[in-house]
């Protein structure tokens, strides 16, 4: 049915199936286009919603605990089939995937833009994560398979790039959005992912990998499933006071997540290599990225939210509160892999989560009467610089400690490690902080509770600091596998996933 179904849209569109690509040429420049728009959509949407946060809540009567499930609902679907995502595409056409993925997530975001209540928001939040787990994989893997060496370098270089643009202009235009109507942040995935669709189908090859896996690891990815929903769940719920069907989530959750572990161990094609685990650096860096990325995860939800309702600030300028995290990363995150390739990883991997503490901390200034450019830029700015120092030298780490034939597996499994993290850490940081309920619409209260969380997430950061120091090494093997001096642009949601090098034909 897929196959008809693709064999029509490529008549219409004029399709093409061939690879090797230039970036120069006409060809090259829409792939590079497809992809940029592509992630754009998923990467977009982790960070304008939390913009419009206040104003869903407010018109959907909702709970802080429905706008936490509004972020982890997306992030459980992207984090459990994340890596699932890749497999598929790898095995049944990257390209398909792509496509299939990109109208996925448009349907569920036109479910989001009409949901009449926060209960059907939320599904079909879990559905976007689900089409951004078939997407994300497919937008690098894509470049990989379709350009040639140099040219997919380069590719790559423009795609991180253009992708961090992309995320520099997203809370201006989330902003405008939302002052219009949050209901305007869903729908203007649509007119997006019709002309992504249109372009892959008529001008991105199809490409697949001969030597993927003969099967699918599906009970891995539902135990992950289960796992990571009940243990959130459960945390969400907790916040609120521990019930006896919290207690239930969180026994099935953990017993799920520990049947995990041994079903990949004897798995034939596990969606986890467990035999990444037995490296200590790739371990240890891992654990650096659940420490990093749960503070990331909490600091993004509720900082959007202090400066509106405590603040004040309008959701353009809340938006912005951020942006110099992008611009700065945007400018330097190059220059900060090419710094650990030559000194080594250790030393920016446990400065950096210590600096980016301490912006942390200055941001404990922002309350009522806040200034934009007194208050809030300079903790921004310390915090960028120190998140500019971590990402890419955490990426070379996590890269280095892989072997060759396992290099996109292990990028693939620390980006869903970030993505987890940030899902756990919104599930339980606002609960341990003492907000809840409608907390979020005082700001009295909100306030309180917001200087306690940043507490806890400079204390997270500090703890990967120290981790780093403790356990990184500092000497980079073979990381020149990946040119990390092409990497315009570290993920600011989750490390930078790098696909498989294509396999030689």
């Amino acid at each position: 049915m897929i196959d008809r179904w693709e064999r029509t849209l490529r008549r219409v569109t004029g399709g093409v199936d061939e690879a090797g690509l230039r970036l120069g040429t006409p060809a090259g420049r829409w792939v590079l286009l497809t992809t940029v728009l592509g992630s754009g959509l998923a990467m977009l949407d982790g960070t304008v919603v939390n913009v419009a946060l206040a104003h869903i809540g407010g018109d959907l009567d909702a709970g802080f605990a429905g706008l936490q499930w509004t972020v982890n609902a997306y992030t459980l679907g992207l984090a459990a089939l994340i890596l699932l995502g890749g497999s598929l595409g790898d095995r049944f056409g990257r390209r398909r995937i792509f496509v299939i993925g990109v109208v996925w997530f448009a349907v569920a975001s036109a479910v989001c833009a009409f949901a009449p209540d926060i209960g059907t928001l939320v599904a079909a939040r879990a559905l976007q994560g689900v089409g951004g787990a078939l997407l994300t994989p497919g937008s690098l893997a894509i470049i990989s398979a379709s350009f040639h060496g140099k040219d997919r370098a380069a590719a790559v270089g423009a795609w991180s790039g253009l992708g961090g643009i992309a995320g520099a202009v997203g809370p201006f235009v989330g902003g405008w959005l939302v002052e219009w109507s949050w209901r305007a942040v869903f729908l203007i995935n649509l007119p997006l992912a019709a002309l992504v669709v249109w372009v892959a189908l008529r001008h991105v090859p199809e490409s697949r990998d001969p030597a993927a896996a003969p099967g699918l690891d599906l009970t891995g990815t539902a135990l992950a499933i289960v796992g990571l929903a009940g243990v959130t769940w459960a945390l969400t719920e907790g916040g609120a006071g521990w019930t006896t069907p919290a207690w239930i989530a969180l026994v099935v959750g953990v017993a799920a997540l520990a049947v995990f572990v041994p079903v990949e161990w004897r798995s034939r094609h596990p969606l986890v290599p467990p035999s990444l685990f037995r490296s200590r650096m790739f371990t240890a860096a891992n654990v650096v990225t659940l420490l990093v990325y749960a503070a990331l995860g909490t600091l993004f939800l509720l900082l959007v939210l202090q400066l509106q309702v405590v603040a004040g600030f309008s959701p353009v300028l809340a938006g912005a509160g951020l942006l110099p995290v992008t611009l700065l990363m945007l400018l330097l995150s190059a220059r900060s892999g090419a710094l650990a390739q030559r000194i080594g990883p250790r030393l920016p991997m446990t400065v950096g989560p210590l600096v980016a503490a301490g912006g942390v901390l200055l941001l404990l200034r922002i309350g009522p009467g806040a200034s934009w450019f007194l208050d809030v830029l300079p903790g921004v700015v310390v915090f960028a610089l120190g998140l500019c120092l971590t990402v890419a030298p955490l990426t070379a780490t996590v890269l280095d400690a892989a072997p060759d034939r396992y290099a996109g597996a292990a990028s693939g499994v620390n980006n869903a490690v970030a993505r987890s993290a940030g899902l756990l850490a919104v599930a339980v940081v606002p609960g341990v902080a003492g907000i809840g309920g409608a907390d979020y619409t005082d700001p009295v209260a909100f306030e309180s509770g917001f200087r306690t969380a940043l507490v806890i997430v400079a204390a997270l950061l500090a703890a990967g600091g120290v981790v780093s120091a403790l356990t990184i090494r500092n000497t980079l093997g073979g990381s020149d596998r990946i040119p990390l001096e092409r990497c315009a642009h570290c993920g600011v949601t989750a490390p930078q996933a790098y696909p498989r090098e294509p396999t030689p034909k």
